[in-house]
């Protein structure tokens, strides 16, 4: 009995071991200022508010997305989302509009209204991506 309780200490110690190592390894890879995959950040946001009623906001984000994503938007927030939606300009099947808001497509397709109650529209349009 006792040498099977050793035998299970020693397994769980290497286990802990084990995985005290892969996270030092995943730490080490996850350096300063890379981006977990999967994962979006904000880099610049621009507001102008010089119009009377009308807010223009520019805002930059960097993302790592998995293969067959891509950089786009929802629930108002910088997210990874399928490549298929953004080359078909389906913009609102990323559920781009916060929680209470209706989407809807710009009549060309360059982008996209969130609609919430009392009137308030809020209109989106992606730049194109710059060439790399």
């Amino acid at each position: 009995m006792q040498s099977g309780m050793r035998a299970l200490c020693a397994g769980g110690g290497a286990s802990l071991c084990c995985l005290l190592l892969l996270w030092v390894i995943y730490s080490h890879l996850l350096k300063e200022g890379q981006l977990a995959v999967g994962t979006c950040e904000i880099v610049m946001l621009n507001r102008d508010m010089s119009q009377p009623r009308r807010t223009i906001a520019r805002q930059t984000a960097r993302c790592a997305c998995r293969r067959g994503q891509i950089a786009g938007t929802t629930r108002a927030r910088p997210a990874c989302v399928d490549v298929r939606i953004v080359k078909s300009r389906q913009w609102c099947d990323m559920t781009p509009c916060s929680e209470g808001e209706v989407c809807g497509l710009l009549f060309n397709r360059s982008g996209w209204t969130c609609t919430k109650g009392g009137g308030r529209i809020k209109t989106v349009t992606p730049l194109p991506k710059e060439p790399s």
